[in-house]
């Protein structure tokens, strides 16, 4: 097999196109562009004010989800940028919504979230690095929410906010697990007032949620408004709009709203924007950049995070209620090694080389393993959306393990099953890819949301918990039990659920793979994010903040005499 070079080599082989060329070639102008350099841009959303223009048929929205996520990675955002563009090389005008990612994972143990192989968006470090700088936008407007709590408390406290009952921390876009639990306000009056707090990471801020999904300025300013930041006194919730610090914070965020128009090493679009997790938060890219994408092309291809028990789930339930659109496909990515490795004979460390042994042909192991993508299958099935799976083949693959795969994903409802090569191809390794899904996007799609707002929170809970990830039941902590009853009573029971959980398992453990069952997801906290539109349930032992791990990919990065940025990839 031709030897592939590395990610960052490819990158900087590539022949970039002017980005206004890219997005005239989109049918936007000039002046819906603000420009950061030739080959970035900012989308101004005064593009969707008009008359659409005229497609050559209506347009899709393709969704690209995962099994339960291994070290390995599966993927799926190759599958993402790849996908658009085998279906750009089949006729189909497409474009690919990304999420930025974050420097946390950037800097700790995922690296770049640029895609990889011959299916990148480039500039490679640009992406990796700041792009446009929204994140940061995200940090300044939450932790500016933060400084004004305190200095209400610390100016006689004139709206009684309950010091108990604080729930806005700060938010930092790094992996820091010294900065968890802290105390502020040390060394006097003149300090502040003394308190225990912590940080999350930026990802998992509301803010960074409420950014992904307004549908325009005013509707952005509004959920501000509605950030819930403590209690008061009186047992009634405290906002930004009472601290007086939501419209600074929409100040903040006005640039940072606008979409990210970058290009696939194909010339292709790609629009990036917002970078929710998925594990904490509802782990989309905005509405925002979806909506201008299905208005310049047939065919938006977006990406949810992890599995589709994380991502996905919460794409359906609470990313398509505030949009108001409809997904026509799915396309569920796997691979010949993860699904071995969810068959629980081999436990694979990131960052440590692979026993040779687990690389040979392995069909019973490979059978066992595809219960993982047999549950998600179902998964996605549950919402009524056609499912296409995609194996993202490796050359350790062999016929036969293919061959299982693919006749088991089509006897468990899949529409089709396809092995992708777009990492070592580019878009000609995807056209069989991109034809099933243009197949499976042309049914008619049955999709519904898996529960109505109406029901009870636990319901809510409770079915997710059951049909997405297995368990048999749900228990849950004193404060859990203490902040169902008070949402309730304040009118926010008819809110979608947001699950943070690991996403290394079908369920709250990490540790089991595969199709656990017969286990109780146990919800210790659940947090408020009223202007997000939804209530945040903690699972197990999920963090808000990550920690780096032994050997953290940011070690690696560095820059050369040159200027050029170096271990990236």
């Amino acid at each position: 097999m031709k030897r592939i070079p590395p990610d960052s080599v490819i990158a900087r082989k590539a022949k970039l196109k002017p980005i206004v060329t890219v997005a005239r070639n989109l049918g936007l102008r000039r002046q819906d562009l603000e420009l950061y350099g030739d080959y970035k841009a900012k989308i101004s959303p005064d593009c969707l004010k008009g008359p659409a223009k005229k497609r050559s048929g209506k347009g899709r929205y393709i969704i690209v989800t995962a099994i339960t996520p291994t070290p390995f990675g599966e993927g799926k955002t190759v599958t993402t940028i790849g996908l658009s563009m085998a279906l750009q090389r089949i006729g189909r005008k497409a474009i690919s919504c990304i999420r930025q990612p974050s420097l946390g994972p950037v800097f700790g143990i995922k690296g770049g979230a640029a895609g990889g192989g011959y299916a990148q968006v480039v500039p490679t470090e640009g992406i990796n690095l700041h792009l446009t700088g929204d994140t940061h936008a995200v940090g300044l407007a939450h932790n500016l929410c933060a400084a004004f709590l305190d200095n209400e408390l610390y100016r006689a406290n004139r709206l009684a906010i309950d010091q108990e009952r604080i729930y806005w921390k700060r938010v930092i876009d790094i992996s820091d697990r010294s900065l968890r639990d802290v105390r502020i306000g040390l060394g006097g009056r003149d300090n502040g007032v003394e308190r225990a707090t912590g940080f999350d990471i930026t990802g998992a801020s509301e803010v960074m949620a409420i950014l992904a999904l307004a549908a325009d300025l005013g509707d952005l300013r509004r959920r501000l408004g509605r950030i819930v930041v403590a209690m008061n006194a009186h047992g009634r919730p405290v906002t930004a709009e009472d601290i007086g610090v939501a419209g600074a914070m929409a100040a903040l965020l006005k640039d940072a709203f606008k979409p990210n128009l970058l290009q696939t090493l194909e010339n292709t679009p790609c629009i990036i924007h917002t970078g929710p997790f998925a594990n904490i938060a509802h782990g989309n890219s905005s509405v925002i950049a979806d909506l201008i994408a299905g208005r310049y092309a047939e065919y938006v291809v977006t990406e949810s995070g992890f599995g589709a028990d994380c991502g996905a789930e919460k794409f359906f339930d609470i990313k398509c209620r505030s949009s108001g659109l409809k997904p026509d496909a799915a396309v569920l990515v796997c691979s010949v090694r993860a699904l071995k490795m969810h068959a629980g004979k081999v436990r694979v460390i990131a960052g440590r080389p692979l026993d040779k042994g687990f690389l040979k042909e392995d069909l019973e192991a490979v059978e066992s393993g595809s219960a993982n993508l047999v549950k998600q299958i179902e998964n996605i099935r549950l919402f009524g959306v056609p499912v296409v799976v995609c194996i993202n083949r490796f050359s350790t693959d062999t016929a036969r393990e293919l061959a299982i795969i693919s006749t088991i994903a089509q006897e468990f409802g899949a529409e089709d099953c396809v092995i992708s090569e777009l990492w070592g191809k580019g878009s000609a390794g995807g056209v069989d890819l991109a034809r099933a899904v243009e197949k499976a996007a042309a049914k008619r799609s049955g999709f519904k949301f898996l529960y109505p707002l109406t029901w009870p929170i636990k319901e809510k809970i409770g079915i997710i918990a059951r049909k997405l990830y297995g368990s048999r039941d749900v228990v849950y902590s004193d404060l859990a039990e203490e902040k169902i009853s008070l949402y309730e009573s304040l009118g926010y029971g008819a809110l979608p659920v947001c699950m943070a959980k690991t996403h290394l398992s079908l369920s709250h453990d990490p540790s089991l793979k595969g199709r656990p069952e017969g286990f109780t997801v146990p919800v210790r906290d659940i947090r408020a994010s009223i202007g997000a539109g939804f209530l945040s349930c903690l699972c197990g032992e999920v963090r808000t903040m990550p920690s780096l791990p032994s050997h953290p990919i940011g070690k690696k990065v560095d820059i050369d005499p040159f200027g050029a940025i170096r271990g990236l990839s």
